[in-house]
């Protein structure tokens, strides 16, 4: 969700996108991406619709919804709160781990 919320990406768009915003620590095969976007949008947390790339082929795009931008901000919140139970647990700050 976080990687398309900064507007509508491909699917390989999206690959790229998570490895940019991990710090290309997460890698996502193809073959785990698109069942995971086909069961966000059976969810109604994406909608996707064909469009052109960049290099002029067919392809499609994937967008957050309202209630996508709801799911991802509870769900990020929901892991701030984990974040700090953890970081109590273990004495330190988050941004020290």
């Amino acid at each position: 969700l976080k990687a398309v919320s900064l507007g509508p990406l491909h699917g390989y768009g999206i690959l790229l996108r998570i490895q940019q915003i991990s710090k290309d620590r997460l890698e996502i095969q193809q073959g785990s991406l698109y069942p995971a976007l086909y069961r966000l949008e059976h969810l109604g947390w994406i909608t996707s619709e064909w469009g052109e790339s960049e290099n002029k082929r067919k392809a499609k795009y994937y967008r957050l919804t309202a209630a996508g931008k709801r799911r991802l901000q509870a769900e990020t919140q929901n892991w701030n709160s984990m974040a700090d139970v953890i970081a109590g647990i273990l004495g330190t700050k988050p941004e020290e781990v």
